[in-house]
């Protein structure tokens, strides 16, 4: 459940100087994507509206940062993670990350994905939900 105070945008761009509050640390509140793409990158553009699509279809459930490789010095966020080509997805939950895929998926592909990979409530007796 999100908080009413609650205004970050579901869908941002994000930096190297701002990955850490942005990405890390917001995954405390609320799972984050982080899609690592690069304009020259086709299959980066194939991605983009597909996982646009399953964050809108969450509703403020989990949220998607943007990380363009090429520019400034993002490509240092992207050796920070061993990233070998793009796109490259990375789930952030809790601050740690949960799961990674690289290359173009469908809208179906990517929430199967996220059901694998996020981390389910545990209920009251301590037992993942």
């Amino acid at each position: 459940m999100l908080l009413q105070s609650d205004t970050s945008p579901p869908i941002f761009d994000t930096d190297l100087t701002r990955f850490q509050s942005a990405v890390i640390e917001a995954s405390h509140q609320h799972p984050i994507l982080v899609d690592f793409w690069a304009d020259w990158c086709t299959p980066c553009h194939a991605l983009s509206p597909h996982l646009e699509r399953v964050v809108k279809e969450l509703d403020g459930a989990i949220r998607l940062a943007k990380l363009e490789v090429d520019e400034g010095e993002n490509m240092r966020v992207a050796g920070r993670y061993s990233l070998r080509g793009f796109p490259t997805v990375i789930l952030f939950q809790n601050g740690e990350e949960r799961g990674r895929f690289s290359g173009a998926r469908s809208t179906h592909q990517i929430r199967d994905w996220l059901r694998e990979h996020l981390t389910a409530p545990a209920d009251s007796n301590g037992h993942p939900g």
